[in-house]
């Protein structure tokens, strides 16, 4: 298979609630759509890359120029066996791993829509329902999270996250703590924190966290090795990972005991398989991320999620928290028993509403093999 045609749109959906992090306040969803083509056949994937570099370096306007002028290119000239292949052929380009994911994963799309299977078929997991868990931004007091906190736990949420910052942790972990003794919860830092900081996070110790997430700098894994040592809670690493390699060295060093993946972090499906099967080897439990995507990187969340090897609840929700029209029918839904059907389509296995897309769309580009 030759990749003949390849288009590269910005969306801008406005989110139904501002969500706040450490590293800052967002009110709107833009990322790059891209869709590529093949005989006839069209596959879409969702760029989780953000206008900012706030989470990780890469922008929307990094993604579109290093797809355009170097992963395109290279896509073009290949000859395709299995979506597998196009990672490894692109490690030419260093870094730039959510640009090469969202590219890598239309194609997977694309040969699941070609053979008429479901996304989840031929990344090799199973079919019926995943577990789901959501992320709760920095509310504007304790009293407003835990009401937040409430909600999502009638809703069926089987796990929730709260972020955190320096000077806003242990009272926001105790109100809830307070409210739900027993939901299983973890804490998000974002990279917040410094082994400075090594006596406040092991106040969390007494609060039966179920994980920290990446406490400390985005790239780092010495110092969460030292930090692991200093607190009963376990580390889960999450920007600090864009890489099979960076698992297995965390892990190894002592830097995490969880892991929790995010396609667009990795490069891609294939980066991401090979991330849990070194977890897999290491008996590290796993867990799928979430950025804030619509419909169509929710579903491709959801399908990865049915390897086995992910044992905990992902940052997964409906699209109706985030959006008041999602980009795919029927949208994202979570049942009262906190489990989300596995589509068993093709591709993604939910419909895109291109008018939706449409309209949402504030620029586009159509690349094509010369």
């Amino acid at each position: 298979m030759r990749l003949e045609r390849i288009e590269l749109r910005e969306i801008r959906l406005p989110l139904r609630f501002a969500f706040e992090t450490s590293f800052g306040r967002t009110s709107e969803k833009r990322f790059v759509l891209v869709s590529v083509s093949a005989d006839g056949i069209h596959g879409h994937a969702e760029c989780v890359a953000d206008a900012d570099p706030f989470y990780l370096p890469e922008t929307n306007g990094t993604v579109r120029h290093v797809l355009r002028e170097f992963l395109a290119p290279m896509a073009f000239a290949l000859e395709l066996g299995h979506p597998r292949e196009l990672l490894p052929a692109l490690s030419r380009v260093r870094g730039h791993e959510m640009a090469k994911a969202a590219l890598e994963m239309a194609v997977w799309d694309l040969v699941a829509r070609r053979e008429g299977v479901p996304l989840y078929r031929l990344l090799g997991g199973r079919g019926g329902r995943i577990a789901a868990g959501v992320s709760i931004g920095l509310q504007q007091d304790a009293a407003a999270l835990v009401e937040r906190v409430a909600a999502e736990v009638a809703a069926g949420y089987q796990r929730i996250k709260i972020k955190i910052k320096p000077g806003r942790d242990r009272a926001l972990v105790e109100a809830v703590r307070e409210s739900f003794p027993e939901l299983p919860l973890m804490v998000d830092a974002n990279g917040a924190y410094t082994l400075g900081d090594a006596e406040p996070l092991a106040a969390l110790d007494g609060f039966s966290l179920m994980m920290i997430e990446q406490p400390l700098e985005w790239d780092d894994l010495v110092d969460h090795a030292t930090l692991a040592r200093r607190l009963r809670t376990p580390i889960c690493l999450d920007e600090s990972i864009r890489s099979a390699g960076d698992a297995r060295r965390a892990l190894e060093l002592g830097s995490c005991r969880i892991v929790n993946v995010k396609v667009g972090r990795v490069g891609g499906f294939a980066g991401a398989l090979a991330v849990h099967d070194a977890c897999r080897a290491r008996a590290a439990p796993l867990w799928c991320g979430g950025m804030l995507e619509s419909g169509i990187g929710r579903l491709a969340n959801v399908h990865l999620q049915t390897l086995p090897g992910f044992t905990l609840p992902g940052d997964t929700a409906a699209s109706a928290r985030y959006f008041e029209e999602d980009l795919v029918d029927p949208p994202v839904e979570v049942a009262g028993d906190g489990t989300i059907a596995v589509p068993e389509g093709p591709g993604i296995g939910h419909e895109i509403v291109w008018p939706r897309v449409e309209r949402a769309t504030v620029s586009r580009e159509v690349l094509t093999r010369r």
